[in-house]
């Protein structure tokens, strides 16, 4: 999981209410927060990046790192983020709680949050750019 990440995330089937996981860290990212001087990567930029690891193989290792019910996450397959950082290219993952209500007391177990997109404003500038294009790809599926 060293150059993996993985945004968790609860969308409402009804009211469409989006809520990303701020993790103790204070980072989105799980299992551990980017490095600092991290930025994203342009579409053109990875064309070439053929090969990659499954959603679902990263998603579980996330969840099982963060010490999660397996069942409760659910990979987003068409959201694959490239970010660069000081020690190489980490891929970003996204994964769904797949519940009816956020889970906010098993997150808070683990230290961590729900918050909102604008609750999030002050993250790191990667982080930013990461908590956009997971939006805008929640928005339109």
């Amino acid at each position: 999981m060293t150059d993996n990440r993985v945004i968790l995330y609860y969308n409402g089937a009804i009211s469409a209410l989006t809520l990303f996981v701020q993790h103790a860290t204070g980072s989105v990212c799980a299992p551990s927060p980017l490095p600092l001087l991290s930025s994203a990567l342009e579409p053109e930029e990875t064309a070439h990046d053929v090969v990659c690891t499954h959603p679902a193989a990263v998603v579980q290792a996330a969840g099982a790192a963060l010490d999660l019910p397996i069942h409760l996450l659910k990979a987003e397959a068409g959201y694959r983020e490239r970010i660069e950082t000081p020690k190489g290219i980490v891929t970003v993952y996204l994964a769904r709680f797949d519940l009816l209500d956020p889970p906010h007391q098993l997150v808070e177990s683990k230290g961590g949050r729900f918050r909102t997109l604008t609750q999030l404003r002050s993250q790191p500038p990667a982080e930013m750019e990461l908590l956009r294009r997971a939006y805008a790809y929640i928005m339109e599926s």
